[in-house]
């Protein structure tokens, strides 16, 4: 017998990663009277892949039952491609599970054609399951799965792995073949010991069962030798335990520095030792904020000291870690207002980044069960997303909108972070109302792009314009200054991202004539021209622009930025030294260059050979 299990992905991404259909397949494993008469096949699609050419593929494996994963992001995809599928094969056994189906079976029953569903955790239902099918008997009727009996919902216990170690690593059995992406999802536990009206993370098993330290010591290995570049955990806190938090940092910090991991975390646990354990590697964090507003988010069963929130992400700041916030707009009792004094609040804490969203509703929720109750008007089908409340019109849902997308250009995708604060500052205007103004100047000038579709140097070509825009009748004396450090940062995070070049040995510089050699500047080096000394600002520490410019005078200033052992450094040149870095095209001479600029040989010879040895030139082959 043959199950395919289908994984709908939102789109190609470090993160389309089958997981929960590589525990089932994992799992089956150990029974292997089972495993040896079922074969189980893992298909990876898109929402955008046409159902047809989908269903193609999957019938192409003979299959005897085909499963999907749900989530919010792929109902109606799935949906479509499990009516192909029923065209195709009426008598093919389809079923479903995944948040989407545990949260709302009666709503995916009745508009997924799925012959039954498989609630909460999967793995002993789904074993039960193929055992039935062996069998020839009907998979209805097993542990943990529901289905209808003409309009009524019939549905068995769910019946979660007993001992979660049990559950082969989907990594270790070889599942998963690390090769196919460009990251993977980790699963440290399962389950939250939070209750929070608006998600349903915690429906299925209570409380939070954990993999073992030496499970999560033996996988990471695998992650080492897989030469996986970054790694998103899945934990809906993953330092709810701080002892044990720490230990597996610890044990990343010693392994696998180079990797790139992704944290949900809650400020409440995080201290001044976690602070410099997440520092110490290379990781980001996400911190569930929603809302600056305590009454707010009691109302959907959150708590939240403000003043405790802001004592524990400065230990992150002082210690360098890069953390980013979540906030929701549409909130029961939040308003436009309300969701400004949010964003003020956050972005005066220096986060990485802002991810905005409208509150969705989702079904299965404690907030849907009272939506009506509470005044919520939302969509009735994916992404369930609210359209007005009583104290947040459809009006202001839309200015808000606006306020998030303006955001995640300016703020967010342009990397604005170490300067934003300081830069708003002399406009008299708080951040939240920057950003507004910034998403209204958008729209006059030729309508609101989408950020995805926006490239990083068009971002920055975005910034500088509304600074320009913004920086007008007394302040305009203070726009260079403001430029000068958008420019820096921009050129900066640029060089942060690019590959360093690899670095000639001192052996072969010396035995090299820098002046007859065809160099031409890294891919991986910034030029950059600014109108302070780049080398002055850099001191001034913490933006000030009323200070800079009250510190100093208007002195251009030309500056290569570059990478090396992991570090990103800036050079101040001569302006004649740029030039001659500026001129290298990889065609011609490197003396030529040097000598219609006016420099000597051994000046020029001399300078040259520091820069192919910081890898800022390399020679054309």
């Amino acid at each position: 017998m043959k199950v395919v299990l289908a994984a709908i992905h939102p789109s190609p991404s470090p993160q389309s990663v089958p997981l929960a259909n590589a525990f089932l397949k994992a799992y089956l494993a150990t029974d292997e009277e089972l495993a040896s008469r079922v074969e189980v096949e893992l298909c990876d699609f898109y929402v955008a892949d046409p159902a047809e050419a989908c269903a193609a593929e999957i019938l192409s494996h003979d299959p005897d039952a085909v499963g999907f994963s749900l989530y919010l992001w792929n109902l109606d995809a799935s949906a479509r491609l499990a009516d192909a599928l029923r065209r195709e094969r009426p008598g093919l056994v389809i079923f479903a599970g995944g948040p989407q189906a545990t949260a709302d079976p009666p709503g995916t029953l009745a508009g997924g054609g799925y012959d039954f569903l498989i609630l909460g955790e999967g793995e002993v239902p789904f074993l039960e399951m193929a055992a039935r099918l062996c069998a020839g008997e009907s998979p209805r009727g097993g542990a943990g799965t529901a289905w209808l009996e003409g309009d009524q919902l019939e549905s068995r216990s769910q019946r979660p792995v007993a001992i979660i170690d049990t559950v082969p690593s989907p990594f270790l059995s070889g599942a998963i073949d690390p090769a196919r992406h460009g990251g993977l999802l980790w699963q440290l536990s399962r389950g939250c010991d939070f209750a929070c009206e608006y998600c349903f993370d915690y429906k299925g098993t209570k409380g939070v069962r954990r993999f073992s330290l030496e499970r999560i010591d033996a996988e990471l290995d695998f992650l080492v030798r897989g030469n996986v570049p970054q790694v998103f955990v899945l934990d809906s806190t993953f330092n709810i335990d701080p002892k044990r938090a720490k230990t597996i940092l610890r044990m990343i910090r010693k392994r696998a520095p180079h990797i790139h991991f992704h944290f949900e975390v809650r400020s409440e646990f995080v201290d001044r030792e976690m602070a410099r354990l997440f520092a110490g590697i290379t990781c980001s964090l996400q911190i569930g904020l929603q809302s600056a507003d305590p009454v707010v988010l009691k109302g959907i069963r959150r708590h939240f000291d403000p003043d405790d929130f802001c004592k524990r992400v400065s230990m992150l700041n002082e210690s360098g870690a890069v953390f980013g916030f979540d906030l929701i707009y549409g909130l029961p009792g939040d308003s436009l207002a309300g969701f400004r004094r949010s964003i003020d609040f956050a972005i005066a804490l220096y986060p990485n980044h802002l991810d905005i969203f409208p509150l969705a509703v989702l079904p299965g929720t404690p907030l849907a069960g009272r939506a009506g109750k509470a005044g919520l008007a939302h969509l009735a089908g994916p992404p369930y997303t609210v359209t007005a409340t009583p104290s947040f019109p459809a009006r202001d849902m839309a200015r808000a909108a606006r306020i998030a997308s303006a955001c995640d250009i300016f703020y967010s995708r342009g990397r604005a972070v170490a300067w934003f604060n300081g830069v708003v500052a002399p406009l008299a205007l708080t951040p939240s109302e920057f950003l507004d103004a910034f998403g209204e100047w958008l729209e006059r000038e030729g309508g609101a792009p989408r950020e995805e579709a926006l490239s990083d140097e068009a971002i920055w070509s975005l910034q500088r314009a509304f600074l320009r825009h913004a920086f007008t009748g007394k302040r305009a004396r203070l726009l260079p200054a403001a430029l000068d450090l958008v420019d820096y940062h921009y050129h900066y995070a640029a060089a942060l991202l690019a590959p360093a070049p690899e670095l000639p040995t001192d052996r072969s510089l010396a035995s090299m004539n820098m002046l007859d050699q065809r160099l031409h500047l890294s891919p991986s080096a910034r030029l950059a021209r600014f109108s302070y000394e780049i080398a002055d600002l850099l001191e001034a520490g913490d933006v000030d622009l009323r200070e800079i410019c009250a510190c100093f005078s208007p002195c251009k200033s030309w500056a290569v930025i570059y990478p090396r052992g992991g570090e990103v450094f800036t050079e101040s040149l001569m302006e004649s030294y740029f030039l001659l870095l500026e001129g290298l095209d990889g065609k011609n001479r490197a003396g030529d260059v040097a000598s219609r600029l006016g420099l000597s040989g051994e000046e020029a010879a001399e300078f040259l050979e520091f820069a192919a040895a910081e890898g800022v030139v390399t020679i054309k082959p």
